[in-house]
């Protein structure tokens, strides 16, 4: 089944979040739709950036789990961008 991660970078918490639950929420999210293969928080440039990878039967399905993933931690931090790629071999690709 191919692997797909939704890139979500992060910018301030909502009142009353902490921020080790950020990672957690996303991944949850993920895992209510498709089976989570890792989940992690990296700074880039100073951003803060949730990953969570998954498996999907397709980017359809890939599509609309990023979405959930999405919203749901949309619910616990302000978004400052997301994206959806699938692994092509041993590259990331943005899934259109």
């Amino acid at each position: 089944m191919p692997s797909y991660r939704i890139t979500l970078t992060v910018g301030d918490l909502r009142d009353g979040v902490t921020p080790d639950s950020v990672v957690p929420t996303a991944a949850r999210a993920a895992a209510e739709m498709a089976t989570v293969e890792a989940s992690e928080l990296a700074v880039v440039s100073g951003e803060a950036r949730v990953i969570v990878r998954f498996s999907a039967e397709n980017p359809a399905e890939a599509l609309r789990v990023g979405l959930h993933v999405r919203q749901a931690t949309a619910d616990v931090a302000r978004l400052l961008g997301a994206q959806v790629t699938e692994r092509v071999r041993s590259r990331w690709l943005p899934v259109l």
